[in-house]
């Protein structure tokens, strides 16, 4: 079945910023966080000041992609330079978070990340009732804190040593609602590759070839698993620490007839959004058979030396 046709009933809802929600949300499955920040502030009848953020940090080239995603959002929060080339979206307070909750609960997480937004969402309805101004209520923001992202810091766990941290979900049976999610994941997550591969026999003495793949901690294996289904094509491979694995597409009538077509259909915004083109146009040489050509070797390394990391020298 080709790609076109597979997706053809699912309808485009694009946000007048040019951005489709369930991009949003399949973009902030790979690249957001949710932050309770847990600070000492003697000014408070706790002593505790607690910061919730949900922020989204990219390269600078990228900035213009962290604006629509501000114009997505009502242009609430604000874009802030972390230094080292880096920027990051980031909202906090509980007006503007309720809008960001708001599209979450319409176009749900998918990954391992959905917990820590379950988490997020209850520290916030706490703050939102101003719980966390008794001690009672900070507590229970400390565990928590405790169950999200990488736990509670050694010097929180000092000062809160009743600590019961709260029990955290598994995310199950995820499954893509929505092809725009993909692009939005792929788009955090995914990268597009020219590899070369010397070839004596070969009268040009190399062979080009593209690679599409997509990176992800081993807690989300299903549903890695589960874009293979969705595509009708690909493999996954676990890396030998265990940890991560690679949903990956090198078979060349797959990435020519179901992964380009798809992102032609579903695009990608943002620097992945140029480098899926470039890999586009390789595409095309191979079509065209130049690559069989010492001068479309040459084209195809050109276009090479110009993505992915290369792209930001």
């Amino acid at each position: 079945m080709q790609i076109e046709e597979k997706f053809s009933n699912n309808p485009q809802q694009v946000n007048n910023c040019g951005l489709e929600p369930y991009f949003i949300t399949g973009f902030s499955d790979a690249e957001s966080t949710f932050y309770v920040k847990i600070s000492q502030n003697n000014k408070r009848s706790t002593g505790w000041l607690i910061e919730l953020t949900f922020k989204i940090g990219l390269h600078k080239k990228d900035i213009p992609l962290l604006e629509l995603i501000k114009n997505y959002f009502n242009n609430v929060g604000g874009i802030y330079d972390q230094g080292e080339n880096i920027y990051q979206f980031k909202v906090s307070g509980i007006k503007d978070l309720q809008i960001i909750i708001n599209h979450f609960e319409n176009y749900p997480l998918i990954t391992q990340k959905y917990a820590d937004y379950i988490l997020f969402k209850q520290a916030y309805e706490l703050v939102k009732q101003k719980d966390h101004l008794t001690p009672e209520g900070l507590q229970k923001i400390v565990n928590i804190r405790a169950s999200m992202n990488k736990g509670l810091p050694e010097k929180l766990k000092n000062y809160f040593p009743n600590t019961i941290p709260v029990e955290r979900l598994f995310v199950i049976n995820q499954k893509i609602k929505n092809p725009n999610w993909l692009a939005g994941f792929s788009a955090g997550e995914g990268s597009f590759m020219i590899q070369f591969q010397k070839l004596t026999a070969n009268k040009v003495g190399s062979a080009v070839s593209l690679k599409f793949q997509i990176t992800q901690h081993v807690r989300d294996i299903d549903l890695m698993k589960q874009i293979i289904e969705y595509l009708d094509c690909g493999s996954y491979k676990l890396r030998p620490n265990g940890l991560v694995g690679d949903f990956f597409v090198v078979k060349f009538i797959d990435i020519n007839t179901k992964i380009i077509p798809f992102f032609k259909k579903y695009p990608i915004y943002g620097v992945k959004g140029l480098d899926f083109a470039d890999f586009c146009k390789v595409a095309e040489l191979i079509n065209t058979k130049q690559h069989l050509t010492s001068a479309g070797l040459l084209k195809i390394e050109n276009i090479k030396n110009g993505m992915n990391i290369k792209r930001f020298s």
